[in-house]
């Protein structure tokens, strides 16, 4: 049995709006993962499954190609791309849900649009600290991820007979990869009943799998041997290490997004190496990526040196200034946090 945590009066509420509701828009974060792109095309099938017929997801920018296999994915709208047809979209919608996201900076150029727009917003989301912008507001950091919580959403309003293959095959999509392939925020239980349910509607979790992470090109794996030989660095006294790629090195091995894909998770596989963090150039700022084993809080990092938050495990943000400058930031975090020492971390003020 899988436990009734989402609020009841939010689910209500939540269901009364798409009840009485024609139009819907679905967006997600700038940079779109596999949890924004699962929860949002999952939540895009249930609509049309539940006899809704204006439907649309937008996103703000391009996503990787390893997720074009999805269903749904065809009929997903870049922001930047067609900006005035999806600016209209979002002003017409009357119902906006906002997925995968706590504040609307993370829509980055389309959070005008959306906070403009008169149509009621619901906020699904698993981040901590969530902005004040949305009627509805169901927020649940403990939970492995946002497509976890939009399985418990349609479940909550009893129409889980709804939730087909095409639903299954997005929700797995989201709760794996923003996992890690289940290896870090996936120790609940209630997280593979799920599983078991999406499995029963016929996923072959084995091949999005495969889907996922078995489609890179040749210069994603000779840019991830450049990257281990001459762009980790290791810090043994304070367990941890930094990769970090300038925009230089990303076009000379034909950059495509998605490439760096996991590239934070490589050094975790080195025996004693307890944090790791990814700082990628791009054109306005440097990307951040933070990963994590045990106690030590990823996301209390980001907050503090980039702009940034997440999961215990797993978080990101944003440095704008030079790759240097980012470099002596975190040089500087590790000598006040100390991950060698993350058991005190945890109950850091």
């Amino acid at each position: 049995m899988i436990t009734k945590i989402l609020p009841e009066e939010k689910i209500q509420k939540a269901h009364k709006y798409i009840e009485k509701g024609n139009s819907f828009v679905i967006v997600s974060h700038v940079s779109p993962d596999g949890d924004s792109l699962g929860s949002s095309l999952a939540l895009y099938h249930f609509l049309l499954n539940y006899g809704k017929d204006n439907v649309s997801v937008i996103v703000p920018n391009e996503f990787p190609s390893f997720y074009n296999w999805m269903p749904g994915r065809k009929e997903i709208i870049i922001y930047e791309k067609y900006t005035e047809f999806a600016d209209q979209l979002i002003q017409d919608a009357d119902v906006i849900f906002c997925l995968d996201f706590n504040e609307p900076k993370r829509m980055d150029k389309m959070a005008p649009a959306v906070l403009a727009s008169e149509g009621r917003k619901v906020m699904i989301d698993h981040h901590l600290n969530p902005a004040d912008f949305c009627r509805v507001v169901i927020s649940h950091p403990e939970m492995s991820s946002t497509s976890e919580m939009i399985f418990r959403f349609i479940s909550r309003m009893a129409y889980v007979e709804l939730i087909d293959k095409k639903i299954a095959e997005c929700i797995y999509t989201g709760m794996m990869t923003d996992t890690g392939s289940f290896t870090y925020n996936s120790n609940h239980p209630e997280v593979y009943s799920i599983v078991g349910e999406l499995i029963k509607r016929g996923i072959d979790k084995d091949k999005i799998y495969r889907n996922v992470n078995h489609v890179y090109s040749e210069c994603r794996l000779r840019l991830m041997g450049f990257v281990l030989y001459e762009k980790m660095k290791v810090y043994p006294e304070q367990h941890a290490a930094l990769i970090t790629l300038t925009e230089e090195e990303l076009a000379r091995f034909d950059y495509q997004v998605g490439d760096t894909e996991g590239f934070v998770n490589l050094p975790l596989s080195i025996d004693g190496v307890h944090f790791t963090v990814f700082l990628r150039e791009d054109k306005e700022y440097i990307k951040v990526s933070l990963r994590s084993v045990g106690s030590f809080p990823s996301n209390q990092f980001a907050g503090e040196y980039f702009n940034g938050g997440g999961h215990l495990n797993a978080s990101g943000g944003e440095f704008y200034g030079s790759l240097q400058e980012a470099i002596a930031v975190f040089e500087k975090g590790l000598k006040e946090f100390k991950p060698n020492n993350s058991e005190e971390m945890v109950n850091r003020d």
